[in-house]
């Protein structure tokens, strides 16, 4: 009687550790199911464009390694003493309510009144300009997968358009204080509030000097983000089209 007890409870365990040897499988098993089960993963997650056999971690975090550096390196250039108002492709004209009146005032010898507004106006984009990098830094942490992958099998500027879209309003938010003061500091408000005294005599100037400056202001905020934009498109093509762009091994994977 008690030998038919031991040999059941004998008989459960066997069941049991039987049991526990199917799912504790031989390491070259457990390394079989986990690489097929990575390939699935990689099949499901991976990105055209370049990109494939990466899984959607690897191209999320090389494209925003990418876009890292590129925007650095705009940052960098359009933010620099001449970074606008020495390079012929951003610079910031003067809006053309003003630009009319350069030859009204070219005859009361006030013409460098504008010549001076039109340079503080490059110079505070200039100075607002470092404040992009956060704002880039914060777009890039919130691209997803879905992101990627649009990017990456989308146009040359196809980073850059989705930096406009959600950058824009908070770099302009953000430049605008940082225009302002400038404009402010360097007495180039002053200036404008001259140029439109000086501009009296064509009939529309009392009604512009209103709103002038808040015009102002804007116009140069629009000059500032077109430059940054302009120039990260150049980037982004150059990484994607420019194997010696490519400065890691993880960015030659997901561009090619």
């Amino acid at each position: 009687m008690e030998q038919d007890k031991v040999s059941r409870r004998m008989s459960r365990r066997a069941v049991v550790l039987g049991g526990f040897g199917a799912l504790t499988l031989a390491p070259a098993a457990r390394a079989d199911w986990l690489s097929k089960g990575k390939e699935a993963l990689e099949s499901v997650t991976g990105a055209d464009g370049g990109a494939s056999g990466l899984s959607g971690t690897e191209v999320t975090k090389g494209l925003k390694e990418a876009l890292r550096v590129a925007s650095g390196r705009v940052v960098d250039q359009v933010g620099q003493a001449g970074g606008y108002l020495q390079d012929s492709a951003i610079h910031i004209p003067l809006p053309g309510y003003l630009a009319q009146a350069q030859g009204v005032l070219q005859t009361v010898g006030a013409a460098g009144l504008l010549t001076d507004l039109e340079t503080q106006l490059n110079r505070a984009a200039e100075a607002a300009a470092p404040e992009a990098e956060r704002i880039f830094a914060d777009s890039i942490a919130a691209m997803t997968l879905k992101d990627a992958k649009r990017i990456l099998n989308g146009p040359d500027d196809a980073a850059t358009q989705y930096f406009r879209r959600t950058m824009s309003p908070e770099l302009r938010k953000t430049f605008r204080p940082v225009v302002d003061r400038h404009l402010a500091e360097t007495g180039a408000m002053r200036t404008l509030d001259r140029t439109l005294q000086s501009y009296q005599q064509v009939p529309f100037a009392k009604r512009m000097k209103g709103n002038a400056q808040d015009r102002l202001v804007d116009h140069g905020l629009d000059g500032a983000l077109s430059g940054i934009f302009h120039y990260m498109a150049k980037e982004e093509a150059a990484i994607r089209q420019n194997p010696a762009k490519r400065t890691t091994d993880l960015l030659k994977r997901v561009f090619g």
